[in-house]
């Protein structure tokens, strides 16, 4: 997917070196590509620029006061203990900004939690450490690990240069297959200790602890392959459990599915006695 970088941003990566060859690499949050991800970075960036323009007030009336009113000039301090009005000011101005901004981000959340009218349901499971994908009333589950491309260029003294393989640590066997413009709920729980399922262009991301449900969704808007990775601290090989989605067009993705078939309950076999990795 083609990003067009704020122009601020991109000038400032124009200015380092290898620019051209971390194209990938920004200094801010990904838009994302779903409706969630466009408004979370709409209010990061309006979040930012109120502190950004606080900032320059504040620090503005610092130097000012520093230098008009510094003693080589003569200036005489003010002899006073407290002003209630300047008080007043200080204290409502800040809770009024607050109260300005919780409004956009109250509203936020509440879509975030809205599980209402998703037209499927997957379930995710974690395991020490790769993800299972249990697409439910359809039939198919599969469990997706890391690629053997890089599970192969990982281990020491594998002679194998981690710069030459591709989407090193962020490619898996079998990606997480789901269509676009489809509101999707997923249910995620752990089997053994707790993982996060995370995908940075999706916004969200949730916990997956064992023994307990959480829920939530997204609604992809572009067709492409998006990759997260596990974000909870779950054990010796917890860098190594990437996260592919791969979002098809709603017609290829009822083709996928259908050529799935009874293929669920033997990708779930394969998955489970080939995705193990050595330490």
């Amino acid at each position: 997917m083609t990003r067009i970088l704020p122009p601020v941003q991109g000038a400032v990566l124009s200015l380092l070196p290898m620019a051209e060859a971390s194209a990938d690499w920004t200094l801010n949050m990904p838009i994302g590509v779903t409706d969630i991800s466009a408004e979370i970075y709409d209010l990061h960036m309006t979040v930012m620029g109120v502190c950004a323009l606080i900032g320059a007030i504040v620090f503005g009336l610092m130097i000012y006061a520093l230098v008009n009113h510094r003693k080589s000039k003569g200036v005489e301090p003010a002899q006073f203990s407290h002003d209630t009005r300047a008080e007043v000011i200080w204290m409502t101005l800040p809770a009024l900004i607050i109260i300005a901004l919780s409004v956009p981000a109250a509203k936020t959340l509440v879509k975030i939690e809205d599980n209402r009218d998703t037209e499927m349901t997957i379930k995710i499971t974690g395991y020490q450490w790769k993800w299972h994908y249990d697409y439910l009333g359809k039939n198919v589950s599969y469990y997706s690990s890391l690629a053997h491309s890089s599970n192969a260029a990982r281990r020491l003294d594998s002679g194998i240069d981690p710069y030459d393989v591709e989407n090193y640590l962020l490619e898996v066997d079998r990606p997480l297959v789901v269509p676009t413009d489809t509101k999707i709920r997923y249910l995620l729980t752990s089997n053994d200790v707790i993982h996060a399922w995370w995908v940075p262009e999706f916004a969200v991301k949730k916990d997956a602890i064992p023994g307990f449900i959480n829920e939530g969704w997204f609604k992809i808007n572009e067709p492409g392959t998006y990759r997260g990775q596990c974000a909870e601290l779950c054990g010796k090989d917890h860098g190594f459990m990437p996260i592919v989605v791969e979002a098809l067009p709603k017609e290829e993705y009822s083709a996928w599915l259908a050529a799935q078939g009874s293929e669920g309950t033997v990708a779930e076999s394969a998955g489970n006695t080939g995705a193990e990795h050595a330490g």
